[in-house]
């Protein structure tokens, strides 16, 4: 995924500004897809250049430089091709299972700090995720379309909390 599919969705969501699209990337789409200031910034000029987009002075810029940006046909003509394409589905890179590996071969390894710092940080997103989901999704029935889609996609985040937090478990146990 690019981060200019990334910012075309959010922009189809609500059309907003480069700091609050930022705000937002980490309330929610940030939880699967990280995005400094600048580099959203950047890819909202190169989307603008591609008239993918469109940014218009605030209503309330005053002075200052910012921008409302919306999405143009072009753009959702974009997101559509991009959608249409299979998506490449990598197995992630990740140090801390490569660790563990190494603790696997070499015993005086000790990675049980890091091992229960890894579970207290699944355990804290998971509350989290948990907490969105009581506030966004107090009743079940009656849920638009974009609201089951929506909750799916936050199921998804608390199933894999889970899993890591039992797997944190059995790998506390394997350490031992």
């Amino acid at each position: 995924m690019s981060m200019s599919h990334a910012l075309l969705i959010s922009l189809l969501e609500k059309p907003s500004s480069g700091f609050e699209l930022a705000r937002r990337f980490e309330r929610s789409i940030g939880y699967f897809w990280h995005a400094t200031h600048q580099q959203i910034y950047r890819e909202l000029g190169r989307m603008e250049a591609a008239g993918w987009i469109e940014g218009q002075a605030a209503d309330d810029a005053g002075r200052t430089r910012k921008r409302v940006y919306q999405v143009l046909p072009a753009g959702r003509g974009e997101l559509a091709r991009w959608t249409a394409e299979p998506a490449e589905h990598l197995l992630p890179r990740d140090a801390f299972t490569l660790k563990v590996r190494a603790a696997a071969v070499m015993e005086e390894l000790d990675l049980r700090p890091e091992a229960q710092a890894y579970m207290a940080l699944h355990q804290a997103r998971l509350a989290e995720y948990q907490a969105i989901e009581q506030r966004d999704f107090p009743e079940l029935e009656g849920l638009s379309r974009r609201d089951r889609i929506q909750r799916a996609i936050l199921q998804r985040g608390i199933r894999f909390e889970v899993c890591e937090i039992e797997w944190a478990q059995t790998l506390l146990q394997a350490l031992e």
